[in-house]
């Protein structure tokens, strides 16, 4: 069950570093501080659980690994399970936090992901799409270069959350960045209404990137 623990308290700690520092400290710290504490946090989570559960921490990540057969076929739904069990736990534990201030309101977005009106730079719905499914992408291969037996085990975690940072400096304005379903959930849950509404954009795109992930390190692996 360690493994499966680990997942759950690692994508809580990213949803509570990440989004927190959005919903509490986003005033204070800009994008550039947004973006910098979700790299941060996952360079930290890489180096504390990769030994023991690879620190997905993100479904799409289980997917590509599994279907680049880097990770087994049996572990996909429990990991899946763990992700989005811990990024609802760190979407409430946020709550919690942020309810102890007097003005504090759900309905100022709470970190959520959205298009349209509800992106943060009124970017549409394509724009949205696209700019998540090339991130998650990025992300993706990120992931899958880790694991070739060539890549220096020892830089995992600072390129994994150089590669996140800049991934969220680039796309928050956007989507306030997603590339993580577990990540999206964890906070739409929590406000209801056009975040859930608009959460099947997410869960597209990185189905998506996903396979087009698979098909060029595929074809990169060969060359």
């Amino acid at each position: 069950m360690g493994k499966y623990l680990s997942e759950v308290l690692g994508t809580c700690l990213l949803v509570l570093f990440g989004c927190g520092s959005a919903v509490l400290a986003g005033g204070h710290i800009g994008l550039v501080g947004v973006a910098l504490s979700f790299g941060f946090a996952l360079l930290m989570l890489t180096y504390w659980l990769e030994p023991i559960s690879g620190c997905h921490l993100n479904p799409a990540v289980t997917l590509v690994l599994a279907f680049s057969k880097k990770f087994p076929i049996r572990d996909i739904v429990p990991y899946i399970i763990a992700q989005l069990v811990g990024g609802i736990l760190g979407g409430y534990l946020l709550l919690h936090i942020a309810q102890g201030h007097a003005h504090f309101s759900v309905e100022a977005g709470f970190a959520c992901n959205g298009f349209g009106e509800y992106s943060p730079g009124g970017y549409s719905e394509l724009s949205g799409l696209i700019t998540e499914v090339v991130m998650t992408t990025v992300l993706l291969l990120a992931a899958l270069a880790i694991k070739c037996k060539k890549f220096p085990v020892d830089a995992s975690g600072l390129f994994m959350g150089v590669t996140l940072a800049s991934i969220h400096l680039l796309s928050l304005p956007v989507t306030n960045t997603s590339v993580n379903i577990a990540r999206s959930l964890g906070v739409a849950v929590i406000h209801g209404g056009w975040a859930m509404q608009q959460l099947w954009l997410f869960g597209v795109a990185q189905l998506l990137a996903v396979v087009i992930a698979v098909v060029i390190f595929k074809v990169l692996e060969d060359e």
